[in-house]
């Protein structure tokens, strides 16, 4: 049965309802800066759940939270967007930068998108088949496609629609809270223009842009679950699933475990980095590094303060980030650094570039 148009994130470990309302546009944000906040705000975490992370081309981090909106660090301080500024969406698990340098929200209440100035918010009024959107990301073409609680949506620049999948909706035994048959957790093109989708319990789906290929259990995928895609710089795809790791050569799976060194079967997050090991943000064991050889881990031992692990980020000066259940945090290579809103960054790094320059690292 195909999936209809356009529940709960296992990595969310506390619910909240937004308010969304369509076309609602509102300038402004409020900026946490350390030299006019109390020094007790300065020290405050950037949220608890950092579900993801985002560098757009100006080189602005993006930080995707759960109770906390969507913060924004600019090279010396934070903008915090929240339902005062006119972003009220809830937990914000996708985050994409459209051609034009507008950067754009997968939410609870919808998706937003700012334009640099104000937010505008899409809901099923506007075309989006579900409010609880999980995914987002951009083609080569400049069309954005989301995930949502029931199905695949796209956006061409003008208007949504549907993107019917070929989906098991028979499923029911279902790992976490989230059970719907039609949720999207991931979405990821590869560099042969081919768009892949994860799914809750219909393993990964193909689309060559004619015809669908589905790829599950039966085919040597690690778990039908799959929270994250990634294609390496050698042309593997890695998908990250409710029961571990796999890769696809083009040919076959082969699948990783915690017998193999895996920090956890829950792999939620995943980063190719400039060296070319994989980074894996898992669901409470940790950060993982795989070299291609052997694995290893980044866990409260190390300095992090949670073990489950929602978002990963390498950012242009190659620093890692590692998002948890206990807020953001820098790894140096030895230890994980906890960042709050006190940290001021470096606005040198920031290399503007011009809207047409490319996608995000």
């Amino acid at each position: 049965m195909l999936g209809g148009a356009c529940a709960d994130d296992p990595r969310s470990l506390r619910a909240q309802t937004p308010a969304a309302g369509s076309g609602a546009s509102r300038p402004g944000g409020h900026r946490v800066d350390e030299a006019t906040v109390p020094a007790s705000d300065s020290a405050r975490q950037i949220s608890e759940y950092i579900v993801e992370m985002y560098q757009d081309r100006a080189g602005n981090l993006w930080f995707g939270t759960i109770s906390d909106g969507v913060c924004r660090h600019d090279g010396d301080s934070f903008v915090c967007f929240t339902e005062r500024e006119g972003f009220s969406g809830g937990s914000v698990r996708g985050i994409v930068e459209d051609d034009a340098g507008s950067i754009w929200f997968a939410t609870d209440g919808g998706v937003y998108r700012h334009d640099g100035t104000s937010f505008t918010t899409y809901t099923v009024a506007d075309g989006l088949s579900d409010n609880k959107v999980l995914s987002a990301a951009k083609d080569r073409h400049g069309t954005l496609w989301f995930g949502t609680d029931g199905g695949v949506c796209r956006h061409d620049g003008t208007t949504f629609s549907s993107f019917a999948l070929p989906l098991a909706t028979s499923v029911t035994d279902f790992p976490t809270g989230n059970r719907s048959p039609w949720l999207v957790w991931s979405i990821r093109e590869d560099r042969s223009g081919n768009l892949w989708f994860g799914t809750n319990g219909s393993g990964v789906i193909r689309h060559d842009g004619e015809v669908f290929t589905r790829f599950t259990t039966r085919e040597g995928l690690a778990n039908d679950f799959v929270f994250s895609i990634l294609e390496d710089r050698r042309g593997n795809l890695w998908f990250g699933t409710n029961g571990g790791l796999s890769r696809h050569d083009g040919a076959a799976f082969t699948t990783y475990t915690t017998s193999d060194g895996l920090g956890s079967h829950d792999v939620w997050a995943m980063i190719e980095d400039r060296s070319g090991n994989l980074w894996l943000g898992t669901g409470g064991g940790g950060a993982t590094r795989f070299d291609g050889t052997s694995f290893m881990t980044v866990s409260e031992k190390d300095g992090l303060g949670n073990g489950h692990v929602q978002s990963l980020l390498e950012d242009r000066s190659g620093r890692l980030w590692i998002g948890t259940s206990g807020g953001a945090y820098q790894f140096d290579g030895q230890r994980a650094v906890h960042i709050t809103r006190g940290w001021r960054g470096d606005r040198s790094e920031l290399r503007v570039q011009s809207p047409a320059g490319g996608t995000a690292p």
